[in-house]
């Protein structure tokens, strides 16, 4: 029986990878999945009956993905030890009628998805990227990954003002990017540009849901290079964890008293409430569907559930060297000091004193120190979808996840060994 890998810096090289793969939710989805295949997973439609063999299985839907791995001999009855996150990340997305333009400019009406750090898209190379419907129903990732786009900040000889009062964006007519020039704005162009990037005939798209991203690869930052600047890492780091550590699991050999689950939910920026989201039935409906197809019954699944332990991983606030001011003053988590355990006692987090033990028997396990991060008393607390987990399947919950700054930026920032002193405590935690 071999042991699973410690994952190290290569773990880091293979995250930067995996940013710049996934500048959609779909993307990141697809790209998972296609690690999950390489390492013995298949997948399961939803529409087709399940069996209960063994071995990792995986469903797909939009941009979601749930996978789990049923070790030989599991009985219905077995418990989850599950890794959720979320794959979508705040950003502008392509309104209905995407073709609009003024003064001969030539532009792309998007609207503002999730709570993003508006300042951080102005005067940045962007590309287009997710998925187009055909007419048969079908789907396409698409992927223009070239400066494509870009959304100008109006010179300061135009607005004097904004050196004592700072920038002030109005999210309608100060966010449209801007893609050529032409005083003739033609409904259809944007999409036809599209379809022919994808090899489409034309007309045959009918719908889209379609992203910018930023073109900027991700790359080693300071001194040491003991720091990354990437996009997305809130909250693809954590997926991509989750990710190595199911596959690493699955693939040792050793005898698991639990089912290791991913589960990858889109939507957690505007709220999870979606059929791919955190509230919505997805993951419920795949582990009780996973109970059933092993001859398991209702008191089965409640069994199953009542034995289930979910970290919910999602990326957390470092200390701000510029507003240390801004965080509790007694937890200043740092980069490169290990994963954050995140604890807010009115449930913003779904962290208890049991949640923090199960994490920290994780951690002593894999030999990999952690923090602890909570809120300034006089600042609101953000929240994740540990909560509501929680609350929709009734199984215990406890928040982690790794300390960055410039967080909800098109670019953000982490320490170069927080993602694989994230991933080694999650190889001990599905291991159980």
């Amino acid at each position: 029986m071999s042991e699973p890998p410690r994952f190290d810096r290569g773990h880091t090289d293979d995250l930067m990878s995996f940013l710049a793969a996934g500048p959609s939710p779909y993307h990141a989805v697809a790209n998972t999945a296609e690690r999950l295949e390489k390492a013995g997973f298949r997948q399961v439609a939803e529409t087709d009956a399940w069996d209960g063999t063994s071995g990792g299985k995986y469903v797909l839907r939009g941009g979601a993905i749930v996978a789990w791995y049923v070790p030989e001999g599991a009985a219905p009855h077995t418990p989850y030890r599950i890794v959720g996150a979320h794959t979508d990340s705040p950003n502008l997305r392509v309104k209905p009628l995407p073709d609009t333009g003024a003064h001969g400019w030539r532009q792309v009406a998007v609207e503002i998805y999730g709570g993003p750090l508006l300042n951080s898209w102005l005067d940045r190379d962007l590309g287009l990227a997710g998925r187009l419907t055909l007419r048969d129903g079908t789907t396409r990732l698409v992927n223009v990954d070239r400066p494509l786009l870009r959304v100008p900040q109006l010179a300061i000889h135009l607005d004097r003002s904004v050196s004592a009062e700072g920038l002030k964006l109005d999210k309608q007519r100060h966010l449209q990017p801007i893609w050529g020039l032409g005083n003739d704005v033609r409904d259809g162009d944007l999409i036809a540009f599209l379809e022919e990037t994808a090899g489409l005939a034309a007309g045959e798209v009918t719908g889209w849901d379609l992203m910018v991203h930023s073109v900027e690869p991700p790359a080693y930052l300071g001194r040491d290079k003991e720091l990354v600047a990437g996009p997305r890492m809130d909250n693809l780091l954590s997926v991509h964890a989750g990710a190595a550590a199911l596959a690493a699991v699955a693939g040792s050999g050793a005898a698991l008293p639990y089912i290791p689950v991913l589960a990858a939910f889109d939507h957690e920026e505007n709220g999870s409430q979606s059929d791919t989201g955190a509230d919505g039935p997805l993951l419920g409906g795949v582990l009780e569907r996973s109970v059933f197809a092993r001859g398991g019954s209702y008191e089965d699944k409640a069994r199953a559930f009542a034995g289930t332990v979910c970290l919910s991983s999602d990326t957390g606030h470092a200390v701000h060297p510029n507003y240390a001011e801004r965080h509790d003053p007694t937890h200043h988590p740092r980069v490169n000091g290990g994963p954050i355990l995140k604890v807010n006692v009115n449930n913003r987090y779904a962290t208890d004193g049991s949640g923090r033990a199960v994490w920290a028997a994780a951690c002593e396990k894999a030999d990999v120190p952690f923090q602890s991060f909570v809120s300034n008393n006089s600042m609101p607390c953000g929240t994740t979808i540990g909560p509501i987990t929680a609350a929709r399947h009734g199984i215990k919950t406890v928040d982690i996840g790794v300390a960055i700054l410039s967080m909800h930026s098109a670019r953000e920032l982490c320490g170069a060994d927080d993602p694989h002193l994230l991933a080694n405590p999650l190889v001990a935690f599905l291991q159980g």
